[in-house]
């Protein structure tokens, strides 16, 4: 399974971040292109410890069976809930800069490799290793640029 501490799968998600535009168009959900890399960084946050969000009472109560569904070769299913506090509905004007603040948290996250990772739980599984965030954080990378056709 890909991992974001693996700098050819760093290297690999900011290629395809550079080949979005500002009207590129989702194949399916309802953010905008810039409001997806807004929602990318919010989680990025997270994952570095910079931010957190309370556990919701569904991943209290499943997210640790769910937990080994996710981490796996298969791809996110489209349209699933997502992180309240992470969900951005408010229009985000320059894709440019959010377009560059994701590219540079995700070099960050990297550079500072698993050791530098949160040790709060993910909002929805709960504990999670370094070794879990980086797959978590390559995963749901892969899927919004899937969503935009990248």
């Amino acid at each position: 399974m890909n991992s974001i501490f693996e700098s050819h799968h760093t290297n690999e998600i900011i290629d395809r971040i550079k080949q979005l535009r500002p009207d590129s168009q989702p194949c399916w959900g309802k953010m905008n292109v810039a409001q997806m890399l807004a929602h990318c960084s919010a989680f990025q946050e997270i994952a570095m410890g910079n931010s957190s969000s309370s556990r919701s009472w569904l991943g209290l109560v499943i997210g640790r069976f769910v937990k080994p569904t996710v981490y796996n070769d298969k791809p996110l299913p489209k349209n699933m809930s997502t992180i309240p506090s992470i969900m951005i509905v408010d229009e985000r004007d320059d894709f440019d800069i959010e377009k560059e603040t994701l590219i540079q948290k995700i070099i960050t996250f990297q550079n500072n490799g698993p050791e530098k990772c949160t040790t709060r739980p993910h909002p929805f599984f709960g504990k999670l290793s370094p070794e879990e965030w980086g797959k978590c954080i390559y995963k749901h990378l892969d899927h919004h640029l899937k969503q935009f056709g990248v």
